[in-house]
């Protein structure tokens, strides 16, 4: 046999690539050997069985030249295709890659791209810095949107300041847009700006080196151009860490882009290294640049058109440059019928219309007949047609605007109740506007501390960062709603949490001031029917809480007072109508207003006309002990020691006679009729009415904050402090106009061991102990005390015991007995029966 050579030079060749030639010629020539002898009858079948065996033989040769390496040549493209069966990973791999590809460009041509591009591999520090990101320095997924939203607004501002001294600089695309589209057949995600673009050089220097940000170099370069309205340092992207993001959800990053100083540029990348080729396409763009994401498996949620567009509106609403997404809606068009349909309805149409005006007749004609179709019309929609108020002067924002951001951006339905626009200068600069809600939020005080508070939103160059922080305001203004945006605020490469505590807590201390200030301003009125009906709470938690504004919030605090029984008033108020002389706040603290009122601690108070304060809230008495004043003024608590009267000479006098007279009974009370129950028995300064009272010390706990610490859903019993607090003895205070206690002093005068003395003073004691608010110890001895006093009352024996209920009779005996009744029936009647007939007969007989 003999073999055709090529004309090629054979140097050129490599040694496998020469075997694929000669064999394939080999098969070529056999096969057309085997032809011409099958057309042969005389040739045997031995000779035919060697013929097959050597073609066996060559076919077998040309797959082992097909599995020998080849360096240098070349497969043709189609060759093997038709094997699906037995794809291997390379191929499945290969298969994948033919399926990306970009508007222009079908696969083929993508290929050609990838095997001509000028090939880069990442830094080895840059391949350790991708991993990094794409593992470990994002929390979420979904921030790729945001930060490729961001570099293209960076983008933006950039041609933008060059245009204002560069008249050429928008000639390529005058339009500054951010423009997103979905693909989910070819599973892509494009988002392309009209920005200033990169070339092969900047593309290069920029995306493959991480941490390499271009906004930073260009801040460098425009330090000196400074303009009235702009500023050059309102650019985001310090750490150029951004863009890698997009690896989060993408397997390939595919950058096409075109700067007006070179040609369009193709950039891709797997994150293990990148490429860059010209645009075989030529200038599609103008200008800017179009990111591509071959998203992942598991990211194809982001392809979704609402994941999208919740994520643009969620982070980057507030853009300067509008944000377009490519999406679909359904509309009612008019189309013209066909000509059938036409025709039938002209049949269909009613004979009156034949006598019709010719006119009219003519004006039909000449509207052709159109029918409604339902149709899905795609379009780019705007996602960010808010605008950031807050950057706007505080002069130029009308208050339905202010209303209308409100609702918008937290959702609310009712109106605000106040808000308040500032700018904040010094250690950090930082805009802001501060609402406040007009109504409480439900479960406002669900898990009161523990929950993080997302109603004051963080942006960063009207880029939102987060709402995911408890450290922005304190807890008892987790009601606060509004925006923080600050042009200079410094964030780590994640930008979701800030880099220095520092400045974050002194945009707490300014946010919280502007807030009470806000607060302040509120109508009387307004404050009192609305702010503290629904947010009063809040306020005495932060007196509470926060130390350093405790005068300020003192101010925003409201109570029930005896000065009036409806309206509310405040400390300064009470302040400006207390009485000459008194130095002191005095307060009474209940359940209820009707319980404070009644509460015999205040009897010689009102008496006198000294206005009282009511607590009828837990959090009240907590919220006056931290206020230890208030305007010079220290607060009383008119159910504990120290409460004391201006009197005269001859007042004082009399009430040391009086305290001599009755110190036998204040003796025997407290060593022997009371022992070990108080401590100390007095004579009292504050009862009018009521015989005595049980009063805490200093600092003891009152009956209500005892009622209140013996509630709480943790207490055990075991809590040293508590049971400290709750054993302590308390004073009696007797009043010595009472005739009660005018009846016991005689009688201990007659005889200290009278058992009826001795029974009404521990009456008094137990009766004072729960008119105080306090708890009885034993709530069956006092009732069988009460129970005694009353049969003493109405003259009924001591020893006479309750009558004992009538036993119940067993049911089996009631059903016996009932039925011997019967029994006993039946048997009178069948008597009463036999008299009757013999009476009957007899009479028959007579007759």
């Amino acid at each position: 046999m003999r073999r055709r050579r090529s004309s090629s030079d054979p140097s050129s060749e490599s040694l496998a690539g020469r075997r694929y030639r000669d064999n394939l010629v080999n098969v070529v020539y056999v096969r057309d050997l085997y032809i011409n002898i099958s057309y042969k009858r005389h040739v045997n079948m031995r000779k035919l069985w060697l013929i097959g065996l050597l073609c066996a033989l060559l076919a077998f040769t040309s797959v082992r030249a097909e599995d020998e390496v080849d360096v240098d040549g070349t497969v043709e493209d189609d060759l093997g295709k038709s094997r699906d069966g037995s794809r291997t990973d390379d191929e499945v791999v290969q298969r994948e890659e033919e399926a990306i590809q970009l508007d222009g460009l079908n696969a083929a041509q993508l290929k050609e791209l990838r095997e001509k591009s000028e090939k880069h591999v990442f830094q080895a520090e840059v391949n350790r810095m991708m991993k990094l990101i794409i593992n470990s320095l994002y929390k979420n997924k979904e921030i790729f949107l945001r930060e490729l939203i961001s570099n293209a607004s960076d983008a933006l501002d950039k041609i933008r300041l060059m245009s204002l001294t560069n008249d050429d600089a928008l000639a390529g695309n005058e339009e500054l847009t951010i423009k997103i589209k979905s693909d989910k057949e070819k599973n892509m995600l494009h988002i392309t700006d009209t920005g200033i673009g990169m070339t092969q050089e900047e593309l290069i220097k920029n995306l493959g080196t991480i941490a390499k940000s271009g906004t930073s170099e260009f801040l460098n370069k425009m330090t000196e151009m400074q303009t009235d309205d702009q500023s050059t340092s309102e650019l985001i992207g310090q750490f150029g860490v951004g863009f890698y993001s997009a690896f989060l959800v993408a397997d390939k990053v595919i950058v096409t882009s075109k700067h007006n100083n070179g040609t369009q540029q193709i950039w891709e990348s797997d994150s293990n290294a990148f490429s860059v080729i010209e645009d075989p396409r030529g200038n599609t763009l103008g200008r800017g640049s179009t990111i591509t994401l071959v998203m992942k498996e598991e990211a194809s949620d982001y392809l979704e058109l609402e994941t999208i567009k919740n994520l643009v509106k969620k982070y980057s609403q507030f853009i300067n440059f509008p944000i377009y997404v490519w999406s679909s809606k359904t509309e009612t068009v008019e189309e013209p019928l066909d000509e059938a349909e036409g025709e039938a309805e002209k049949d269909e149409a009613d004979t009156d219309e034949e006598a019709e005006v010719e006119e009219e007749d003519e004006d039909k004609e000449k509207k052709p007949k159109t029918k409604k179709v339902e149709k899905t019309v795609w379009d780019w929609e705007l996602m960010n047609d808010i605008k950031p108020i807050w950057q706007r002067q505080v002069k130029e924002v009308a208050e339905d605007e202010y209303t209308a951001f409100y609702k918008t951006f937290s959702k609310d339905t009712e109106d605000p109740l106040c808000h308040i626009h500032f700018t904040a200068e010094g250690e950090v600069t930082f805009k802001s506007i501060l609402f406040v809600p007009g109504a409480a939020p439900r479960g406002i005080f669900d898990e009161y501390g523990a929950k993080k508070n997302d109603y004051i939103k963080l942006f960063v160059r009207r880029v939102f960062i987060t709402d995911d922080f408890n450290d922005m305001m304190p807890k008892y203004l987790n009601f606060v709603k509004g925006v923080v945006d600050s042009d200079d605020l410094p964030l780590n490469v994640s930008r979701e949490t800030l880099q220095q505590h520092k400045l974050l807590k002194v945009i707490r201390k300014k946010l919280v001031r502007k807030t009470l200030d806000m607060i302040k301003k509120i109508a009387d009125e307004k404050y009192n029917e609305k702010f503290w009906k629904e947010f009063g709470t809040n306020i005495k938690l932060g007196v509470i809480e926060d130390h350093s504004n405790r005068t300020r919030l003192a101010k925003l605090l409201r109570f029930h007072t005896s000065h009036s029984e409806t309206e509310l008033s405040s400390l300064e108020q009470y302040v400006e109508r207390m009485k000459e002389k008194q130095d002191k706040i005095y307060f009474m603290a209940g359940t209820s207003r009707k319980e404070a009122q009644s509460s015999p601690f205040v009897e010689t108070l009102l008496k006198k006309g000294y206005e009282v304060v009511y607590l009828t809230e837990p959090v009240d008495e907590y919220c006056i002990q931290a206020l230890p004043e208030f305007d010079g003024k220290r607060f009383q608590n008119v159910a504990k020691e120290g409460v004391k009267f201006e009197e005269s000479d001859k007042a004082k006098e009399r009430r040391e006679a009086m305290a001599k007279d009755f110190e036998p009974l204040t003796n025997w009370l407290k060593e022997k009729s009371l022992k070990d129950k108080v401590e100390k028995v007095v004579l009292s300064q504050r009862l009018t009415d009521s015989p005595c009272a049980l009063v805490a010390s200093q600092y003891g706990w009152s009956g209500n904050m005892e009622r209140i610490m013996k509630a709480q859903a943790y207490q055990t019993g075991k809590d040293i402090s508590t049971n400290y607090y709750a054993s302590q003895k308390k004073t009696l205070e007797i009043n010595p106009r009472h005739p009660l206690i005018k009846e016991m002093l005689k009688r201990v005068n007659e005889n200290e061991d009278d058992q009826t003395a001795s029974d009404l003073a521990v009456v008094l004691f137990e009766t004072a102990t729960l008119r105080s608010g306090y708890q009885l110890a034993d709530t069956k001895e006092y009732g069988e005390r009460i129970e005694r006093m009353l049969r003493l009352s109405m003259n009924v024996d001591l020893t006479e015991k309750v009558e004992e209920e009538p036993e119940d009779v067993p049911e089996e005996t009631a059903e016996e007995e009932d039925g011997e009744d019967e029994e006993i029936k039946a048997e009178e009647e069948d008597e009463a029966t036999e008299e009757t007939e013999q009476k009957s007969s007899s009479e028959k007989d007579e007759l």
